[in-house]
């Protein structure tokens, strides 16, 4: 059986919400961290993802076109916010986040059984 990623024909989460984190993830502080270039000041404590903070979010790092193809350009320097979130149905558990990103952008929320094993999806890190 083929893994089948859903998130990689979504996007909709980058595209919807903001993507703050705690300042030290950055890659000035933190090896390996979220590229700072990329990267906003949201206040002393907290940095966003650049694009994510506007009316009409999208993040820097999302590549391709909703609901078709995506990828993160950082996919392995995210940051934690990124990583916690589940898709919706993943975990056998249902994702309001999820399906409110995708009905945002003309996509059916994911369902019960959508993904065919929990193991062929990584967990985030």
């Amino acid at each position: 059986m083929s893994t089948i990623n859903h998130c990689l024909a979504c996007g909709a989460c980058c595209a919807f919400y903001r993507a703050s984190f705690y300042w030290a993830e950055g890659d000035d502080v933190s090896e390996n961290g979220v590229p700072v270039a990329l990267t906003e000041k949201m206040n002393d404590f907290r940095r966003m993802m650049r694009g994510t903070g506007s009316a009409r979010p999208w993040c820097v790092a999302l590549k391709g076109v909703i609901g078709k193809r995506v990828h993160c350009a950082i996919y392995e320097q995210r940051a934690s916010v990124c990583r916690q979130f589940e898709p919706a149905w993943h975990d056998n558990l249902p994702n309001e986040w999820c399906d409110k990103a995708r009905r945002a952008w003309g996509l059916v929320p994911l369902q019960p059984g959508c993904w065919p094993r929990n193991d062929d999806f990584p967990k985030a890190a």
